[in-house]
């Protein structure tokens, strides 16, 4: 798998990336290999908002975290913007990290950090300057490689295998995390399948030509499954009290856990009524974390 980027850049000293949310529309777990590794069946999309990555030329490399969940991360050496700095060969950049996503909420925080990372060393004319490959960032997470694109796609296997899909509608989301943090690791182990063995069915077909309105793709989505979903609710039962609540939210076309959890999102037809439930959502529960957007 190759993952490229556009060869014709005017290399700069300094960028800013978004960091996109990645949201698992689906999640379908299919299989367990020999090693360990669940096989996936995922329709993925990404929203407009995100964390802020800020890269500059420097004389080391550092990483500076703010933002308001800067304190659940670490700029130590196991921070996957240094380990994608360190893959490409670079030791003389800088980068601002704005962490505006919460840690381990299901929303691929840390891939897109570290495929945004990928993507302004790009610019900037580090490392491998026209194309990244497949294992390189696999070998930072399986998430990176569908983060690079940062765009909806369907994602087979263990995040090896990506194939594009027709362009979303114009779809609104709203994302809500009631502030608990939940172990991906944990989450898997809580299936109890044996190797070979799936959850349940495939994952239904994706339409040729894609779906024409937000109720289309939301009757389609209620077709498909999270699987992740009842293992997350074994751990953080607050999980669906969150899902009930955002599923009685005005104007809600559908709602699901997004990946492991702990966020769940929920679709709209207009930005207006995501925007509304949102500030419904926050009058009752002022501390969680949310965040309305588009999907893309």
């Amino acid at each position: 798998m190759e993952t490229s980027f556009a060869s014709d850049v005017t290399f700069c000293r300094a960028v800013n990336e978004i960091a996109a949310a990645k949201i698992n529309l689906s999640l379908h777990v299919v299989g367990r290999r020999e090693d360990g590794y669940h096989l996936l069946e995922s329709l993925v999309a990404f929203t407009s908002l995100g964390d802020e990555l800020y890269l500059e030329r420097h004389t080391s490399l550092e990483l500076k975290i703010t933002g308001p969940f800067s304190g659940n991360l670490t700029s130590g050496d196991d921070n996957l913007i240094l380990r994608a700095a360190r893959a490409q060969g670079v030791n003389n950049l800088k980068v601002t990290l704005n962490k505006r996503l919460p840690v381990a909420a299901g929303l691929g925080g840390g891939s897109a950090d570290a495929a945004a990372a990928l993507r302004g060393m790009h610019v900037l004319g580090y490392g491998k300057q026209v194309s990244n490959s497949g294992e390189l960032a696999m070998s930072l997470g399986a998430d990176v490689p569908i983060c690079l694109r940062s765009k909806a796609c369907f994602m087979r296997g263990i995040g090896d295998q990506i194939e594009e899909v027709p362009d979303l509608p114009k779809v609104s989301i709203l994302l809500v995390n009631p502030m608990i943090e939940v172990s991906t690791a944990t989450v898997f182990k809580n299936l109890h399948l044996e190797i070979g063995e799936g959850v349940g069915g495939n994952h239904p077909s994706l339409p040729t030509r894609g779906w024409d309105s937000a109720h289309a793709l939301s009757d389609y989505l209620l077709a498909c499954r999270n699987d992740l979903e009842q293992p997350a609710l074994s751990i953080a039962p607050d999980i669906g009290v969150l899902l009930a609540l955002m599923r009685r939210l005005p104007g809600c076309l559908m709602a699901r856990m997004s990946g492991s959890g702990a966020t769940c999102f929920a679709l709209f037809a207009e930005a207006g009524e995501a925007m509304l439930a949102e500030r419904e959502i926050l009058t009752v529960h002022p501390r969680w974390w949310t965040m309305s957007s588009q999907l893309s």
